[in-house]
């Protein structure tokens, strides 16, 4: 069963939302405030080992969503919708900078979000299935010590300050270590819809730092005309 936050303050809004995306197979849940949502995402760290999908309204009575996003990517792996009616690029590219999946502008059709949603839900069911059963939230192999949840990565012992999109970059990799990986899937991965708004260098420029920053020029890979591979040594 797969379970949705939404945090909305428009009380027809949520209401309408919930009623849209219910189904046999996913359960909604609304919060109105930041305070809630936080409170209500501690009880279901606590209570189940998957966090839901979270819809994140932008303006809240009690504070910013973009601040929010922030905080709760530095303490759950969760993927998060951002719901705003501001369509300013710089905001669109700030939200997925801060590691949102997927940003709505308003008024949007239903059709739209139920498919934005299902596309959130199937690229982490993806994501689960490519770790073939190893935790994706903790990797360990040769010299690399990976936290997700934590957020803290070692090469050798040593710590190594990862961006947001080159920490996502770096989960795709190692939970497909041998599988070759494109780059419009990179692409759609990392910055998801966003990638509307990305230069594909962006790519290969954090595909580079991420390489020299982790010593690991020898583990990712270039197959030329495709994409990258993390070779398994």
């Amino acid at each position: 069963m797969e379970q949705i936050l939404i945090v909305e303050d428009d009380i027809s809004l949520a209401k309408g939302l919930c009623r849209a995306l219910e189904s046999s197979e996913i359960r909604t849940e609304n919060c109105g405030t930041l305070g809630e949502a936080g409170r209500r995402l501690e009880e279901w760290h606590r209570e189940n080992d998957r966090l839901p999908l979270l819809l994140l309204d932008v303006n809240l009575p009690d504070g910013s969503g973009f601040d929010f996003l922030k905080k709760v990517k530095e303490s759950y792996d969760i993927p998060v919708i951002m719901l705003t009616a501001n369509d300013m690029e710089m905001d669109i590219v700030a939200g997925l900078e801060q590691g949102a999946e997927d940003y709505i502008t308003k008024p949007f059709s239903l059709a739209i979000l139920r498919a934005r949603v299902a596309a959130a839900l199937r690229r982490r069911r993806e994501a689960d299935a490519g770790s073939g059963g190893e935790s994706e939230e903790h990797v360990v192999f040769d010299q690399y010590d990976f936290d997700f949840v934590k957020m803290l990565f070692h090469v050798n012992g040593r710590a190594v300050e990862l961006s947001k999109t080159e920490q996502k970059l770096l989960r795709y990799f190692v939970v497909n270590r041998g599988i070759t990986l494109s780059r419009s899937m990179l692409l759609d991965r990392v910055w998801s819809d966003g990638a509307e708004y990305v230069d594909e260098n962006a790519l290969s420029v954090a595909v580079n730092r991420l390489r020299d920053k982790l010593s690991a020029r020898p583990y990712i890979k270039t197959v030329y005309g495709v994409g990258y591979i993390w070779v398994k040594e």
